[in-house]
């Protein structure tokens, strides 16, 4: 089922969004726990393998269960697209190594759960990636924060457990004029009371 361009309600979005029916005609979502799938020739696989048809290839990288999660969570979300991880700091980490790149700079919001600043502060200088922690409730500590090698900024808001609010308008505004990113983590408010995305963030993690 298509949840492109349909106005629904998070209600609705919740239990519709991405559904995918099987040929048995299943009234819940169907639990696929395969492996790996079965071609009809060896130049499908070949094919699929390739990407040149489309399908899933190993429920490591999808599978129809997971394809559903991620659909719902666009229709959520308004978002294009989505990746499910076997966690939300794995969620995390790709989210901001895939961003930049060594050489690059992060500007992130101090307030951030315990893990995500592990991330910032500990995992990405090992990729020659440098980071900047600030008080993100001041866009002017955001603004004197940049520098010529600033590709990404990340936040938290509201904060866990401080409830510290983050105008992520704001921060999207400066990060487009800069050519940034902004990645925002959204699990405290989830896309039922916040969607990031709206405000101008460019990535939301969970």
């Amino acid at each position: 089922m298509s949840t492109k361009k349909r106005n629904w309600k998070p209600q609705t979005a919740l239990v519709h969004g991405g559904t995918l029916r099987s040929q048995y005609g299943e009234t819940a979502e169907a639990m696929y726990l395969t492996q790996g799938y079965v071609y009809e020739t060896a130049q499908a696989a070949e094919a699929r393998f390739k990407g040149e048809e489309p399908g899933f290839i190993y429920s490591r990288y999808a599978n129809p269960t997971v394809d559903m999660f991620e659909k719902r969570m666009c229709a959520l979300e308004g978002a294009e697209d989505a990746r499910a991880t076997a966690s939300g700091m794995a969620a995390v980490s790709a989210a901001l190594l895939c961003s930049v790149k060594a050489g690059d700079h992060i500007v992130a919001a101090r307030a951030l759960f315990g893990s995500c600043r592990w991330v910032v502060e500990t995992l990405a200088p090992r990729y020659g990636i440098q980071a900047t922690l600030i008080d993100g409730t001041d866009i002017a500590n955001w603004e004197k924060a940049v520098r010529p090698n600033t590709k990404l900024f990340f936040l938290e808001s509201p904060t866990n457990p401080t409830l510290e609010v983050v105008d992520i308008a704001a921060v999207a505004k400066l990060a487009n004029s800069i050519g940034a990113r902004v990645i925002v983590d959204n699990v405290f408010a989830t896309p039922l009371q916040q969607k990031p995305l709206q405000l101008g963030a460019h990535i939301v993690v969970y």
